[in-house]
């Protein structure tokens, strides 16, 4: 199975494409999406849907793993946030790409086996998951990285009761 898992953001969006079969994680593409702070917001808006979607197409996904949103102070930024991460999904839906969601918690849990994880300690478990010789770059890619890993352990582990 194929996962895109999305960090989203307005100003950089990360993602990170995986393969998984067999219980084996093969690292295909990663990298971000990123808009100019100069650019009235319904451009980077629109930035981040085609150049999403050209992504999308390049790497053909059979799901797409986002990272829910979660802010506890500014909330003009969780708006924002929301937004692009809705062009993100309707990138996705009109590709006819499975959507599934999850928590930071269930992320951290999904690559370390510790809810309460540091961001360091998920990186690099990301990296010896994906069999990388280093931590992926920028951190935006590295955590979509580790979203599409969750994806796949909770899909595997559904597919699996089935």
């Amino acid at each position: 199975m194929r996962i895109i898992g999305i960090d989203p953001g307005y100003a950089i969006v990360g993602y990170g494409v995986v393969e998984y079969v067999s219980g084996r994680f093969k690292p295909v593409g990663y990298g971000t999406v990123r808009t100019k702070a100069d650019l009235s917001f319904d451009l980077r808006l629109l930035e981040i849907y085609s150049d999403l979607g050209d992504i999308l197409d390049e790497y053909k996904p059979g799901f797409m793993a986002l990272e829910k949103i979660f802010f506890t102070t500014n909330q003009k930024t969780a708006i924002d946030v929301a937004q692009a991460r809705g062009v993100i999904t309707l990138a996705g839906i009109t590709r006819g790409i499975k959507i599934a969601e999850y928590t930071p918690l269930q992320v951290k849990q999904a690559v370390t086996g510790y809810g309460k994880a540091v961001k360091k300690q998920i990186q690099e478990m990301t990296a010896r998951i994906l069999s990388l010789d280093s931590i992926p770059k920028p951190d935006d890619a590295a955590d979509a990285l580790a979203v599409a890993i969750c994806c796949a352990h909770t899909k595997n582990s559904l597919l699996s009761k089935i």
